[in-house]
This record gives C-alpha cells, structure tokens and sequence, in this order.
C-alpha cells in the first residue's frame, strides 16, 4: 500500500474500535457486551449523534468540539462583518486592526498592558476564510477523536491550556500579531500521540502513527512561506499538549478521584476562558467609545 492508503486504512480500523468503560480493554463497535469484562456498553456518543456527512467526508464532532467549531465560526462573522464595516477587509479576509480589537495575540499588549486573556480569545479568531475552513475540517476530526480517547474533561482542558501555551511561545519568540485555532489543535495532537506512547497494544500504536503523520503535515507546512504559519504558537501548542495528555491520562472507572480531578481542572479553564472573553468584550467597548 502506498502512504495515503496507509493512512485512510489505519483511519478506517481506528474508527471500527473503541475503549470498554470499565476494564479499558479495546473492543469492536460492534460489542455490545466486553468480552474481556462481561460488562454491557453502550453505543459511543459519537455514534448516538450520527454518522459522518456527505459520505465520510465530513467527520462526526462531539460535545466540546461542536461547542469551539461554534464559537469559532461566530467569532469569524462577527469579526469579518467588523471588518467589512470599517472598509479594510470582509468575509475572505479579517483586517488586522480588526483582530486585535477582538483579542488577537499581541506581544506589547500581553506584556505591556497585563492583557493576559489574549492568550485565550486568539484562539478563536481566524484571519481568513480558508484559515477557519481548513482549522474547522481538522479539529472536527482530531477533537471529535481526542474527545472520544480523553472524554470531554480532559479534552477541553488540553484545549485551552494548549491554546495559552501555544500563544504564550508566540508572544515570545515572534513578537508579531497571531491568532488561529492551530494551537489548541496542535495541542490535541500532542496529546494523541503521547497517548500512543503511554499505552502498549495495536491500538495505541495505531494513534501514534495516525498523529505522527498528521504532525509531520502539518509542520511541512510551516516551513512554506507563502502561508504565514506561526510555527511557535504550533510548537508551543503541542509541547503544552503532549505535557497535559501525558499527565491527564485517560479516563478510569466513573467517579474515581482522577475523573473528578479533571473535571475540576475542566471547570476551572472554561471559566478562566469566559473571563477572558468579558476581558475581551471590556477592551472592545472601551476602543468604541475612543473611537467614537
């Protein structure tokens, strides 16, 4: 088999399996009793919520991953409507005055002016339509599949937190206006792929090969100039990723303190990011008022 018949098989097996709920065993879809543990499970969320659209093409998304791909999209409207109204960019393309208002990374206002929540609100901002297209079609598929491995909890903290380590290394190490979903993305990757080292069996190698390939694209990328890749934010992004994967671990029996540990640390992060957009909105409304 070639390279890209390789990747859609292993694709393919991957999503013919999954992780029995109580002894962690990896069993078929099809199983609807563990047939290491006798216990009954029932279908996978992302099974209760549908198949894929337009025949596969399009991925199936679960709770935390259809919440961000809503919160990006809107943000994209919103701004790019901002940004068509002030004459300097529309729906193809977002202004970067506009984005900087709306919460973009930018190193003197982080360090500077203490506007720490930039960290965060950047990550759901996009500075042009293929930007947003392209980060929704593969968040849709590595955060429905991460979701599914890690569960929502820690999911969504290996997210945010790899959101503000991604833009943390942005503000850093290139001094320049940033903004993008690819951090947290990376993020999730590097939690994929330790993942795949932390466990032992097929299927733990099959993620990390899956996600070393996708890590491998992706960086390819970067190098390309024409594209305005901020490949720290990346790398941070996924250094933060692989850390918090590692730590998090995978869910284990319901109710056990490591669970609940991470629904804390879940709770905590998406809090910290409502902050960060009434921060946001403060900033925004005190520029208008300026301005007018």
């Amino acid at each position: 088999l070639g390279a890209r018949d390789r990747v859609v098989t292993l694709k393919s097996e991957m999503e013919t399996r999954r992780m029995c709920p109580h002894c962690r065993a990896f069993i078929t879809i099809k199983d609807k009793i563990c047939p290491y543990c006798d216990t009954k499970v029932g279908p996978r969320a992302m099974d209760r919520m549908g198949a894929g659209l337009v025949a596969g093409l399009i991925p199936s998304a679960q709770f935390a991953t259809i919440l961000i791909l809503t919160l990006n999209v809107g943000l994209y409207l919103v701004t790019a409507l901002a940004s068509m109204r002030s004459g300097a960019g529309g729906l193809m393309g977002v202004d970067g005055r506009t984005l900087l208002k709306f919460g973009a990374s930018f190193p003197p206002y982080i360090f500077s002016a203490g506007q720490w929540w930039r960290l965060l609100t950047a990550g759901f901002l996009h500075g042009g339509l293929m930007h947003i297209l392209f980060n929704s079609w593969a968040l849709m598929d590595v955060g429905s599949h991460a979701e599914q491995i890690y569960g929502t909890p820690r999911m969504s903290s290996i997210y945010l937190l790899s959101t503000m380590g991604g833009f943390g290394a942005s503000a850093i190490f290139t001094g320049s206006l940033s903004v993008g979903a690819s951090a947290g993305l990376l993020g999730l990757i590097g939690a994929m792929i330790a993942y795949g080292m932390v466990n032992r069996g097929l299927e733990a190698t099959m993620v990390k090969q899956f996600y070393v390939r996708w890590l491998v694209y992706i960086l390819l990328m970067g190098l390309l100039p024409f594209f305005h890749i901020d490949n720290a934010a990346h790398i941070g992004g996924l250094a933060t990723g692989f850390v918090v994967g590692w730590l998090a671990g995978t869910p284990d029996f319901y109710g056990s303190f490591r669970d609940k540990l991470w629904k804390t640390v879940a709770g905590i992060m998406v809090a910290v990011t409502a902050l960060a957009f009434v921060r946001m909105f403060l900033f925004l409304n005190a520029v208008s008022r300026v301005q007018n």
